[in-house]
């Protein structure tokens, strides 16, 4: 099947609709000038047909009658084309003029009283068409009481108009669709000119080259909102892929690290024969870097999960204020070591899988304690965001996060610190699962930074009392 253009769609459509307008004006001008040639011979059939009723009044005895032809022919000198007939009672022709009157017009309906409109009838006799029309006339004459007038008119001319016109009409409606249709293709690919300059951008497109944009304000106003949205799409690739860079790279640097580690004290303890405890000291230390390779893996299987939807929690009532409670307890013997308090104040219940929520709330807990100096407290508020939302804010004192790394601090492997070395047991994977798991519950995650301190806020839906269970 062979597909059609646009351009050729639009320049048909402008043309078949050209068409049927244009049809139907021709249509209405043809009868219109039809009507107006049928009103001009009945005008005129009306004005002689006055004219021989006149003189057939004027009859009052057999010498007028005699007198009438005469009368008739000096009265309808100079008019060619016309036929008239008029004969008595007894079917005598008293005038004759012009080509004759066939039997059908007498057979039909004739006026009988002056100012009656008669009926119009058309005939053809010798290639000619005419029209005409039959009365009937009273009379004076004894004897002979009624005279029937018939008078036709030559319209030859008029068809040989029609004819011509028609055909002039329908020859110009056709250049005129020709013209329609051509007009309507130009204009669609000019309008369409627009469209060609995506696609012109939209082939420059590859991953190094992602920086083409089409102007909006040169564009038509019907295309802003698509010129608008596919500027946004190849902003949002561009970012995607300086994101998807810049993960490459920390991944490629994050496992760098540990490979480089376990083939390094791998080759000094092969370097020369050891001990017995040395090798087992050799193995313990490739085994901490084993655990952190595996932890960093899981969580990055946890992360892909997320992007493909495919970390599904289950719903379950959660007690938001226990589960913190929980992870202080573990938490406490860092947070005294550190010398930070752990604060919880409030409580609520939300709808979620507890161990995922746990997770979350690990993450955040433990980032808010490597980052409080020593003597601070990290606090945690849990309470009621709104009707079916519940919130749980976590805050620690501390320097305040930069604006610019705000935007970026839920990115994996993405430290706000400048050096790229590793100073603690994380993996930059944290803040990226905490928000993949509050997502997953259909919740969100914000972060405020200043002087007086951090703050990550998480929203998730609230668990449904028995009063809203009810309504």
């Amino acid at each position: 099947m062979v597909r059609k253009s646009i351009t050729l769609r639009l320049a048909l459509l402008f043309g078949a609709g050209s068409a049927a307008v244009l049809f139907g004006l021709g249509m209405v001008i043809t009868s219109s000038v039809e009507s107006h040639f049928a009103e001009m011979d009945a005008d005129e059939l009306l004005g002689r047909l006055e004219l021989v009723r006149h003189l057939l009044s004027t009859v009052q005895s057999p010498d007028d009658l005699g007198a009438l032809p005469q009368r008739l022919d000096d009265a309808l000198i100079g008019r060619s084309g016309l036929a008239i007939a008029v004969i008595d009672s007894k079917a005598r022709t008293l005038f004759a003029m012009g080509a004759g009157i066939p039997a059908s017009v007498w057979q039909g309906p004739m006026a009988s009283l002056p100012g009656q409109q008669p009926a119009v009838t058309m005939w053809q006799l010798d290639g000619h068409t005419y029209r005409g029309i039959a009365a009937t006339v009273s009379l004076s004459v004894p004897g002979d009481p009624a005279a029937r007038i018939a008078i036709g008119v030559d319209i030859a001319p008029h068809v040989q108009f029609l004819e011509v016109f028609r055909k002039t009409l329908w020859i110009s409606i056709g250049l005129a669709v020709a013209c329609t249709a051509l007009l309507g293709w130009l204009a669609a690919s000019r309008g369409l000119r627009p469209v060609h300059e995506m696609a012109r951008v939209a082939q420059g497109i590859s991953a190094s080259r992602l920086q083409g944009r089409i102007d909006a304000m040169t564009q038509p106003v019907e295309l802003t909102e698509l010129v608008h949205a596919f500027n946004g799409m190849l902003g949002r690739l561009q970012d995607s892929f300086a994101r998807l860079s810049d993960f490459s790279s920390d991944l490629a640097h994050e496992l760098r690290t540990p490979i480089s580690n376990l083939m390094t004290q791998t080759q000094v303890a092969l370097s020369k024969p050891r001990s017995t405890e040395a090798y087992r000291e050799t193995l313990y230390s490739n085994l901490e870097e084993f655990n952190r390779l595996a932890r960093m893996i899981a969580d990055m299987l946890l992360l892909a999960k997320a992007d493909h939807g495919l970390m599904v929690p289950s719903h379950e009532a959660v007690n938001l204020a226990a589960e913190v409670q929980g992870l202080f307890e573990f938490y406490e013997a860092f947070a005294e070591e550190s010398g930070i308090s752990l604060q919880l104040s409030g409580t609520a219940d939300a709808v979620g899988d507890p161990l995922m929520l746990r997770r979350a709330l690990s993450n955040l807990i433990s980032n808010a304690i490597r980052h409080t100096p020593k003597g601070g407290a990290v606090r945690v508020a849990v309470g009621r965001a709104s009707e079916h939302e519940v919130e749980v804010e976590v805050r620690n004192p501390g320097a305040a996060i930069p604006a610019e790394y705000l935007d970026r601090i839920f990115d994996r492997f993405y430290r706000i610190e400048p050096s790229r070395q590793k100073n603690t047991e994380g993996a930059g994977l944290g803040l990226a699962i905490t928000k993949s798991i509050v997502e997953a519950h259909g919740g969100t995650i914000v972060v405020s930074s200043s002087a007086d301190g951090t703050s990550f806020t998480v929203v998730l839906p609230a668990r449904r009392t028995g009063a809203d269970q009810a309504v």
